[in-house]
């Protein structure tokens, strides 16, 4: 099982490096699946609105509500995200390379979200790559068992370690 994990202290960063790093494989060649995050300011709320692009061209959904300028709930829309999921779970299944997942968030630190998506690649020896929060992290270390490792949030050390697990997977087969 190959799995890991990025995480910047900035808000957005993280979406940044993987977002990058997702474009520079699927031109390499990589058959990419999961899901990458954009976010867009939005003027009338004073909050960003969160996209996920499903990987590799699959659509952009929008997973945020907007709940008003002076709300302070929870702004995603599970609904959107459910739908993101099911279209990640079916590319996955056309022999995915690698899978990148925008953030291990609330949601599948509760059990939902892209988990089981998470754990069925991993376990068919597909490698793994999850953006990761502080607040979530305790959460992702006990679904991963001890056996995520870390990778510095920058392109260059993202493709990195995307090429030594692909390379490893190869070895595997």
């Amino acid at each position: 099982m190959v799995i890991a994990y990025t995480m910047t202290s900035g808000p957005g960063d993280t979406d940044l490096v993987l977002t990058k790093a997702a474009t520079r494989l699927r031109q390499s060649g990589v058959r990419t699946c999961g899901t990458t995050q954009i976010n867009s300011d939005n003027p009338k709320t004073g909050r960003c609105d969160m996209d996920v692009q499903v990987l590799p061209d699959g659509p952009v959904i929008r997973i945020s509500q907007s709940l008003g300028k002076n709300s302070c709930g929870c702004r995603l829309d599970s609904a959107a995200l459910e739908m993101a999921v099911g279209l990640v779970e079916a590319e996955l299944g056309k022999g995915a390379q690698l899978l990148i997942v925008n953030k291990f968030g609330k949601q599948e630190a509760e059990g939902g979200g892209l988990r089981d998506v998470i754990a069925r690649a991993a376990s068919d020896g597909i490698p793994v790559l999850v953006g990761l929060n502080g607040v979530n992290k305790p959460a992702f270390e006990a679904f991963a068992g001890g056996l995520a490792e870390p990778v510095p949030a920058t392109e260059a050390d993202v493709l990195d370690w995307a090429e030594g697990a692909l390379k490893a997977r190869l070895r595997v087969a």
